[in-house]
């Protein structure tokens, strides 16, 4: 606790004290801030002795940016800076904070990338880089894949996916990285589904609730397949396989066979990909020098492989 005095003092006495200027104490005593003791016979104002240590803190918490509000929060709660108004407020600053720093940069980054870029592509990438903010939403890519689902598919199962297919731009992105999600976010700007590139098969046969059995086995399926390829096995039948297989034949509402099996395999072959989308996400994940994570693209790709391998096998 620190002492100002026995008695009341003066306003500059007080903001000597306390290191500050006249002008602050006079700001926080007008906002109701700091507590006043009965005003002399010439009218100036006085400060009772608990004013010194309730305007040190104030000045502490300044000091942190927090907004005035939250600093009149703290003050209100009878514990004084030991009490949960306190850490909410921390907490609260320090999410601005992160954000604050996550945006300059993807600033920096951006800059960098302008900068090192070759003088023939440096107008094309400050148009990519332009057309996005920093940080940069992911809502467009979100559209881009509701608009891929079949409608009135469940909410619950379409957030499912959309965690699953929406890539996070990195906290720290390098300007590889700030390049590829401006690629991403200019291809995401346009229609998922055009007549040159279908929905696939299974969204129109099996509809909104059978593409929501899909998707939850197909998830299972891509972790499957992404510790395989971690590993850097080549494709191949087993359990991974097999639960992709299930996931469709779940949808469709039919029984995993030899047959089904050739028949999914022409299907696959003939629905759109997505391949470039997908090839963006990794380039956006993989730091550099990184090795890429994989994603469901990839993983897709290799069970689409080894459905290939294990029907030719089966019936070749």
């Amino acid at each position: 606790m620190v002492a100002s005095d026995d008695g009341p003092c003066s306003i500059g006495e007080l903001a000597h004290r306390a290191g500050v200027t006249v002008k602050t104490v006079r700001f926080y005593s007008d906002h109701g801030l700091l507590p006043e003791a009965p005003r002399s016979p010439g009218g100036h104002r006085r400060y009772a002795p608990e004013a010194l240590d309730r305007l040190l803190l104030i000045r502490s918490l300044r000091t942190l940016d927090l907004p005035l509000p939250a600093v009149r929060r703290i003050l209100a709660d009878e514990d004084g800076a030991a009490t949960g108004a306190l850490e909410d407020a921390v907490a609260g600053q320090l999410s601005v904070l992160g954000s604050r720093l996550t945006a300059l940069r993807w600033r920096e980054a951006a800059l960098r990338l302008v900068a090192e870029s070759p003088p023939a592509e440096r107008a094309e990438r400050l148009r990519l880089v332009g057309a996005m903010s920093t940080p940069p939403s992911t809502e467009p890519v979100a559209r881009f894949w509701r608009a891929w689902l079949p409608a009135r598919m469940p909410a619950r199962s379409t957030a499912a996916f959309l965690d699953l297919a929406v890539v996070r731009p990195p906290e720290e992105p390098a300007p590889a990285q700030v390049l590829a999600f401006a690629r991403l976010h200019a291809l995401t700007a346009g229609p998922c589904s055009t007549p040159q590139r279908p929905q696939p098969r299974v969204h129109r046969a099996a509809g909104a609730r059978g593409a929501a059995v899909l998707y939850a086995g197909l998830a299972e399926a891509y972790e499957l397949a992404g510790t395989l390829l971690r590993r850097g096995r080549p494709p191949h039948p087993g359990e991974a396989l097999d639960c992709f297989v299930a996931a469709y034949a779940s949808a469709y509402r039919v029984r995993d066979t030899p047959g089904f099996r050739r028949g999914l395999s022409r299907q696959l072959a003939d629905d759109p990909r997505l391949d470039r989308y997908w090839e963006l996400v990794a380039e956006v994940t993989t730091p550099p020098g990184g090795r890429p994570e994989p994603t469901p693209g990839t993983a897709h790709d290799w069970l689409t492989a080894a459905l290939r391998t294990h029907v030719a096998a089966t019936h070749g």
